[in-house]
């Protein structure tokens, strides 16, 4: 191992970072947890990544979460994973929740989207395949699949449990009445549901109509991606659209509309960051892990610099009430 990339003592390391319980699991995962989303695709810098894991692991972020699709193009976020966790992690493994899903397209046919079973059996063996893994930690049926019966879905994650591939299984993008029911089958079944992976900002607050509840009262855990709604809870378009952003590119997750719709409110939350001594992205962090029914948030990072600043945001997710009402007020 070059000397860049040796790891710093693990007392040292698991200081830096707070973990959280998921739901009623023995699992704790840290309060940040690094997603391989952006990125990590066949054309990004595979020497930039090496350094984005490494400095994610080495300030305590032990989850890394994947899924089939990640690239572009699809499956290359789990190939180039697959080569930086044998040449940095190897020694590691047992220190690591690494996280992988299925339910979107992944190849031509019928068989090569959404909730069958044929499918997702396929998917995790390759996903196995390119990462080089003899199992995941946690296995998420990406999205819902509503013509495909729930109990094939649910129970194909269960099989993957059973058969080793898998430790925990979990669901992504459901709403309540959905997921009550997949948490219902899981546990009959005899593997419950570890976590929820749901979109959650600021910005987009859906959870907040009794997904939030839901999983408080089924002891399940959530991890919420997209906390900086793709960069507009940060620094960068407070002083305008930057040449370089995607919303300017026209990202299919963000536009320029999209952007200038939001920059009062943009601005007017910055102010509120800044006076508690946190940057507007920290505070959008913070913001969501003041709620206990969240296990963890799940960023992504093309800088470790931006790693770094997003850990900070745990050291204050305490909210006054009269913090919280000027929130509300701006959004």
């Amino acid at each position: 191992m070059s000397k860049k990339f040796k790891y710093i003592a693990a007392e040292n390391r698991y200081e830096k970072m707070k973990y959280r319980r998921t739901g009623n699991s023995g699992l704790l995962l840290p309060e940040i947890s690094l997603g391989l989303w952006h990125n990590f695709g066949k054309n990004d810098d595979f020497t930039n990544q090496r350094a984005l894991l490494k400095c994610a692991f080495d300030n305590g972020i032990t989850h890394f979460d994947l899924a089939n699709n990640y690239g572009p193009p699809p499956g290359s976020a789990e190939k180039n994973f697959g080569k930086i966790l044998k040449k940095d992690f190897k020694q590691y493994r047992d220190e690591l929740i690494i996280s992988s899903k299925a339910g979107y397209g992944m190849w031509p046919g019928p068989y090569g989207d959404l909730g069958s079973k044929k499918f997702l059996v396929a998917s995790l063996d390759q996903s196995l395949q390119r990462m080089g893994l003899d199992y995941v930690d946690i296995f998420y049926h990406h999205r819902p699949d509503h013509d495909t019966p729930l109990e094939e879905t649910m129970g194909t994650l269960d099989l993957m449990v059973r058969q080793g591939k898998a430790l925990y299984v979990g669901i992504s993008n459901y709403q309540p009445e959905r997921a009550e029911a997949a948490f219902k089958i899981l546990k009959e079944l005899g593997t419950p549901c570890l976590i929820h992976q749901p979109k959650y900002n600021l910005f987009d607050r859906w959870i907040e109509n009794g997904l939030l509840d839901l999983l408080g009262n089924s002891g399940v855990g959530s991890i919420c991606f997209s906390p900086l709604a793709q960069g507009m809870l940060t620094n960068k378009y407070i002083n305008g659209l930057p040449k370089d952003s995607r919303a300017v590119k026209d990202s299919p997750f963000l536009n320029t509309n999209q952007v200038m719709e939001m920059m009062p409110k943009i601005k007017a939350l910055n102010e509120i960051a800044q006076n508690r001594n946190q940057t507007l992205a920290q505070m959008a962090i913070a913001w969501i892990l003041k709620d206990h029914r969240i296990t963890s948030v799940l960023i992504g990072a093309s800088k470790t610099e931006q790693i770094l600043d997003s850990i900070k945001a745990t050291e204050n997710t305490h909210f006054s009430e009269e913090e919280l009402n000027v929130i509300h007020q701006i959004l």
